[in-house]
């Protein structure tokens, strides 16, 4: 575990490289532009199977799963609101003060900062603003509860697609941008580059898995506790399995999966903290290449071991 945590603090440096960031954002925003152009378009269509679905879930289990999916959306729009009053308000002094190889390790800090500081709120007044959610889904025809649950779960399920499509276009890259890592810190070591085609292989399937799951597993969103574990699970096998065999194409001439379950708890928990960054806004942009560099360099250190 000594390994995972040195791969794991290395990971958070290696992020806020200029190289890493650019990788992050730009695919980032491209492909979050891509999902929220389709989903503006098939939003009818999709708001139609999420409609399907709440059809076969008790009124009393969408009403109060619904307000606590309302709550964590209004989390997420006032992380962003205080993000973007803050950039508002003081942009022209952050512009001054911060050079513009910081700027964007500014950015996410200034976002984390507002995530977190949202979550000592909620944490405080949570339950609190869940009731006032509930009583307002409690006056509203039940047509307008479905409605509005049905809105959210479209949500979800563009989000995860956004999700889904960073980490395969991270899995795609990884190559380059491991080499670039590997020219900083491992200059006596050469990135293997022989398993590329095996390694997109592996990534399809899992993704192709996960997304089959999710939608298995949709009606457990309003299973309250069983909702949070199911996604955080789902996320974190997607991310373990495909980022795993990535960094091991990476590092080894021939992968043995055997050896590699042997790490399995390391592994795990470096899945753990990269699922992490999909609850933060912006930040979750960069949780595959955190993964991808936290990964190869945990496996990195094992192998010279």
């Amino acid at each position: 575990m000594k390994n995972a945590m040195k791969a794991i603090v290395f990971g958070f440096g290696e992020i806020l490289n200029w190289n890493t960031m650019l990788y992050a954002l730009i695919s980032g925003f491209l492909i979050t532009a891509l999902w929220v152009g389709i989903g503006f378009y098939f939003w009818d269509s999709i708001v139609s199977i999420s409609s399907r679905i709440l059809e076969l879930v008790p009124f009393s289990m969408v009403r109060s799963n619904g307000a606590w999916m309302l709550s964590t959306f209004l989390w997420l729009q006032v992380v962003l609101l205080t993000f973007a009053l803050i950039f508002a308000f003081f942009g022209n002094i952050i512009l001054r003060s911060v050079s513009k190889e910081k700027y964007t390790s500014f950015s996410l800090i200034v976002a984390g900062a507002s995530a977190v500081g949202w979550a000592i709120v909620w944490y405080f007044k949570g339950n609190y603003i869940y009731h006032q959610f509930l009583k307002l889904l409690t006056w509203l025809p039940f047509e307008t509860i479905e409605k509005g649950v049905a809105f959210l779960i479209g949500f979800y399920l563009v989000y995860n697609a956004i999700i889904v499509t960073l980490l395969f276009v991270a899995s795609i890259f990884s190559e380059p941008l491991i080499v670039s890592v590997e020219e900083r810190h491992f200059k006596e070591d050469k990135v293997v580059r022989d398993h590329q085609f095996r390694s997109i292989g592996y990534t399809i399937r899992d993704s192709l898995i996960f997304l089959l799951v999710s939608l298995i597993a949709l009606p457990l969103l309003f299973v309250p506790v069983l909702n949070i574990i199911v996604m955080i699970a789902l996320w974190i096998w997607l991310i373990k399995d495909t980022l795993t065999y990535d960094a091991a194409v990476l590092n080894y001439e021939n992968v043995d999966k055997e050896e590699l379950k042997g790490h399995k708890g390391a592994l795990w928990f470096i899945s753990l903290v990269t699922a992490l960054f999909n609850f933060i806004p912006v930040l979750n942009l960069f949780g595959p290449y955190f993964g991808e560099i936290t990964m190869f360099h945990y496996l990195k250190s094992v192998q010279k071991q």
